[in-house]
């Protein structure tokens, strides 16, 4: 009521009065920041493990569990939140609102880095990723082979070409923070165990994995060293076709080499699919900028 009666007799002041909060509220509203993506720190940090050909119960037991222990002990947690996949594992931690994001992505991957020796030598390195929402793609591109089906490239050339050509491109330029391929189809060699060969051999499938292992390495054997120069000295024991893999002897039995070829099928072809994108209904290549 007082700035009432006071504007009704001074009529001049209660006009400055408005105009001054006119001016004021113009300026900052020419201030005030505007963000598509505000940044914002959700301290929520996401380790994933890959086992691959284990069923979830496997995962659970010989990934999950063990991760969730070692991490289990760090100050701050507010929920903790695991999925066992076939093939891998999720586990969510959420910290309280006032832990720094960083900081608490440091600490699970210490904790993470302590439990590596305790998993399956099977078991891939954990992924220890932190929830940033800033981190969403901001461009996604299609990636089509050109051409008819006669000279068209194969989704393996195709995903070889994106990866080492327009990737690291597209990496190169100003403010691109990362680009991830979804859709990706990359050569593996597959060897397909025959179960009814393996128990007339008498051989597991630990043994053949084993055997691929071995063979498939480069040794180190040391250096040769003179006054002139030194050498170092390796053996490259890789396979370089297909066909070779098929040659490794897994066992001898009775005197006589079992090779991989005689209790299983190798075939050079893609990987097992991981991911998928599809374009108009269609298989595609996705390339997604951050």
């Amino acid at each position: 009521m007082w700035f009432t009666k006071v504007s009704l007799k001074n009529p001049v002041f209660a006009t400055m009065v408005m105009l001054a909060f006119v001016v004021l509220g113009v300026f900052s509203y020419q201030r005030l920041k505007v963000d598509q993506f505000p940044e914002i720190d959700f301290p929520v940090v996401v380790v994933t493990a890959d086992y691959p050909g284990a069923s979830p119960e496997i995962v659970e037991s010989e990934v999950t569990k063990k991760i969730e222990e070692g991490v289990n002990s760090i100050a701050g947690i507010n929920a903790l939140t695991s999925r066992s996949y076939e093939g891998s594992a999720v586990v969510i931690i959420e910290f309280q609102l006032h832990i720094d994001g960083r900081k608490a992505a440091e600490d699970v991957r210490e904790k993470v880095a302590t439990i590596r020796t305790q998993l399956r030598t099977e078991v891939k390195e954990p992924r220890v990723l932190r929830f940033d929402p800033a981190s969403r793609p901001v461009w996604s591109l299609a990636v089509l082979p050109d051409g008819d089906e006669a000279t068209r490239q194969s989704a393996v050339e195709l995903t070889t070409w994106a990866d080492q050509t327009l990737k690291k491109r597209l990496e190169n330029v100003r403010g691109v923070g990362a680009v991830t391929l979804v859709g990706a189809t990359r050569r593996e060699i597959n060897i397909y165990l025959d179960p009814q060969a393996l128990e007339a051999f008498g051989i597991t499938p630990e043994q053949v994995a084993q055997a691929v292992r071995n063979e498939n390495q480069d040794l180190p054997l040391g250096a040769v060293r003179s006054q002139a120069q030194d050498r170092v000295v390796q053996i490259d024991a890789r396979m370089q076709r297909p066909e070779d893999f098929g040659r490794i002897i897994v066992a001898r039995k009775n005197g006589a080499p079992v090779r991989v070829e005689q209790i299983a099928r190798v075939q050079d072809g893609p990987q097992e699919v991981e991911s998928l994108a599809l374009y108009n209904g269609q298989r595609t290549l996705l390339m997604s900028v951050q």
